[in-house]
């Protein structure tokens, strides 16, 4: 009798408590990686540069730098491996989201939508400060670097980290049922696409049986567009960009119904099934 009436918001109102509650998400999801967002962010780059340095031994190694496009071959590196953790850390995340049975959803403001999209914006943010602090360092300290259509490329970055969390909200529909199958199906998934992915070389200079290999996967269409826009010297055949927001927007359906089932279901089935 304490409480005052709820009054009802308008649809303005609606969303500003909704984006409120998606900030704070955000940041208690980035946070949840180490008390310090700076330290948080300071590890994702480092583990970007480990693999560029990785992936730049093993190019002078087998001597395949010919094989990649006429230009700054680091800028070629990091634009398959920007992408390519944008995709799979944007799955994992939404994947290891918050559930219907997690504590955190009977405070009332709270709900699986909101934990959704916190996790998935939160792993968005640290990616693009990550990619843009390493970006200008090396633009800075070692060569300056010029990219082709910055903003069509960008906008690649923003396709993969879609069609990750698309696939991750499928990811995150399934796990209750079947989460050793879940737990699987995403290790293999994202140590395969370190060759699937296509960061490795150029879908132009694949064989047409090679390319078959290669061209189901959305990430692999994402990062040889990525490559046409970045550099001038390339003009990508056999890809494009319609392709994986298009699977995007069918795995979003799909992981959206498949929400929707589970969290019905889960106050009536988890604790037994547990």
């Amino acid at each position: 009798m304490f409480q005052s009436s709820r009054k009802p918001k308008s649809g303005l109102g609606s969303a500003l408590a909704i984006a409120e509650l998606v900030y704070h998400s955000v940041v208690r999801n980035v946070r949840k990686q180490h008390n310090n967002a700076f330290a948080a962010i300071a590890m994702n780059m480092m583990q970007t540069v480990m693999f560029v340095v990785a992936f730049y031994i093993m190019f002078s190694i087998l001597g395949m730098r010919g094989a990649a496009v006429r230009g700054d071959f680091l800028v070629y590196l990091m634009s398959g491996i920007f992408l390519y953790l944008t995709h799979v850390k944007a799955l994992g995340a939404v994947a290891g989201s918050e559930g219907p049975a997690s504590p955190m959803m009977q405070h009332a403001p709270m709900n699986t939508i909101i934990a959704i999209a916190s996790a998935a914006v939160g792993s968005l943010y640290i990616q693009v400060l990550s990619l843009f602090a390493i970006l200008f360092i090396y633009h800075v300290a070692v060569t300056p670097i010029t990219i082709d259509q910055p903003a069509a490329a960008f906008a690649m970055l923003l396709i993969s980290w879609f069609t990750g969390c698309a696939l991750g909200l499928v990811m995150l529909a399934i796990k209750p049922w079947f989460p050793s199958v879940v737990s699987i199906f995403s290790t293999v998934y994202q140590r395969a696409n370190m060759i699937a992915s296509g960061k490795m070389f150029l879908a132009n200079s694949l064989p047409g049986y090679m390319l078959a290999m290669f061209d189901w996967n959305p990430l692999f269409h994402s990062i040889d567009q990525a490559r046409g826009f970045a550099f001038i010297n390339y003009n990508p055949r056999y890809s494009n960009w319609e392709y994986p927001l298009w699977v995007g927007l069918v795995l979003l359906m799909i992981g959206l119904m498949g929400e929707f089932y589970t969290r019905r279901h889960a106050s009536l089935s988890w604790n037994a099934r547990r």
